[in-house]
């Protein structure tokens, strides 16, 4: 049996839901897979007893994700696929000769190791570049543009639907966290100190389901931060739809995936520290802008390159 969208129960009852189908299936020949999101999901519930299930111990996880900790890994990974998936209709090495030497990785990237949105970026793009006249291969311009049509909006709207009265706080964390790394510090992307997610777990818990939402990336879980700044922090950057078409000018645009002579990923460390005090703040404030009022402002405040507008 597959149940998917497990997350869209509400959590108070998904504990109940598990535990009845995990007895359900117990010593049968059926297998039970359960597609959910990790940081909407509660398994296990203890009010005297234990109701719902353990992971590791009565069932088995298996993430799907790709993220951006490793982007060779999760480049390699929807290369494959779409090399497997172009194969069928007798097209061989799709991927060695439709992209110019950056643009596969600029699809990885655009698409947040997503495969649903790798492939329909890809097809966006094929049709810019037709339209551009542009039929050698995808360069990372019309991937950009691409990309712009399958936005954030259509991110946020699936958070809305998904999280329903909850999403009030996720959004307005998420237009503070715009305004900090776009606005105030022009750089696309923020360290989170390992030292305040212990004071703050609610609000790292919102840093974690944009994550899920695929609005922020992972790029380094533990890593050190440059500039004398004591401690361990986590690393994310912004999702690159916000930042790459149209480009916003004056933007730091942290380049994870490359590494330095110590062998470590460019920029991250140097990244500015977002305090979760600062999310606990934005969750709970009065504010009723929108995320498009949020981005405007944003773009009327740093300015868009006007080539990328244009053309």
């Amino acid at each position: 049996m597959l149940l998917d969208d497990f997350y869209l129960i509400h959590p108070s009852i998904q504990p109940d839901v598990i535990d009845y189908l995990h007895r359900l299936f117990r010593g049968t020949d059926f297998y039970l897979k359960v597609g959910t999101v990790r940081h909407r999901t509660t398994l296990v519930r203890h009010d005297g007893r234990t109701i719902g299930v353990e992971l590791y111990q009565d069932v088995e996880e298996l993430d799907l994700d790709q993220t951006f900790e490793d982007v060779d890994r999760t480049e390699d990974y929807l290369r494959r696929m779409l090399d497997s998936m172009a194969e069928r209709v007798n097209l061989s090495n799709l991927s060695s000769w439709i992209f110019n030497p950056e643009g596969l990785l600029q699809l990885t990237l655009a698409s947040g190791g997503v495969p649903r949105d790798f492939l329909t970026i890809f097809v966006e793009a094929l049709d810019v570049a037709r339209a551009r006249g542009e039929t050698r291969w995808l360069t990372p311009k019309v991937i950009y543009k691409g990309a712009g049509r399958i936005s954030y909006r259509t991110k946020l709207t699936n958070l809305h639907e998904d999280v329903g009265s909850d999403a009030g706080q996720l959004e307005r964390v998420f237009q503070d966290l715009l305004t900090y790394c776009l606005k105030e510090r022009g750089k696309t992307a923020f360290l989170i100190s390992q030292d305040e997610v212990a004071e703050y777990p609610h609000e790292h818990e919102i840093i974690k389901q944009l994550m899920d939402f695929k609005l922020l990336h992972v790029v380094e879980a533990d890593t050190s931060a440059a500039s004398g700044r004591k401690g361990r922090y986590e690393a994310y950057t912004l999702d690159f739809a916000l930042f790459m078409e149209p480009r916003l000018r004056g933007l730091e645009h942290v380049e994870f995936w490359k590494f330095d002579a110590d062998r470590r990923k460019k920029g991250t460390r140097e990244a500015p520290v977002y305090l979760l005090a600062r999310a606990q703040a934005a969750a709970y404030s009065d504010q009723h802008l929108s995320i498009e009022d949020v981005v405007a402002d944003i773009e009327n405040t740093v300015g868009v390159e006007p080539d990328e507008l244009s053309g």
